[in-house]
């Protein structure tokens, strides 16, 4: 055989054996990473908004608001990894960034009822007040009312009609 025909032999050989060496999942790791990434994205703007609702009650969020810095920072490193190919990384920082987020979301939904949870007892209490003040002075007025009348009446019976 001679040198052509052997290349050529090898060069066939080569297209049809290469597909089968080189991994098919590239394409699946590629959608995956975007795949985790977007609900990594996802866990994150769930985490603010419940960040920021606990703020909104008045809860101390400095250290959910540290650890959402940190998760963002793993997104950031998702997104960079994603970029230069590196598929498995990026899966990793993303998956990082959601188990970070979703904990940051519990705990923020937490401290939120735990903050939350005074006033309400204290709304209750007033509440409650109100009511009994309300129905003291029903039964008051209709207590009064009754003692105001036997006593006119007593009055009346005791006067004497003059006639002219």
């Amino acid at each position: 055989m001679s040198a052509s025909k052997l290349f050529f032999v090898f060069l066939v050989l080569l297209v049809f054996l290469v597909p089968n060496f080189v991994p098919e999942s590239s394409a699946s790791d590629s959608d995956s990473t975007s795949s985790a990434i977007k609900q990594a994205e996802a866990t994150m703007v769930s985490a603010y908004e419940a960040v920021l609702e606990a703020e909104q009650v008045g809860a101390n969020v400095s250290d959910l608001l540290a650890r959402l810095n940190v998760a963002a920072e793993n997104l950031a490193n998702a997104h960079i990894r994603q970029g230069l190919g590196d598929f498995e990384n990026a899966t990793r920082f993303a998956n990082l960034c959601y188990d970070i987020g979703e904990e940051v979301r519990g705990e923020a939904r937490k401290l939120k009822i735990e903050t939350y949870r005074p006033y309400v007892t204290s709304l209750l209490i007033r509440t409650i007040v109100s009511n009994a003040s309300i129905i003291g002075i029903i039964l008051a007025s209709f207590l009064g009312w009754h003692a105001f009348k036997r006593r006119y009446y007593k009055r009346m019976l005791r006067m004497k009609p003059q006639v002219d």
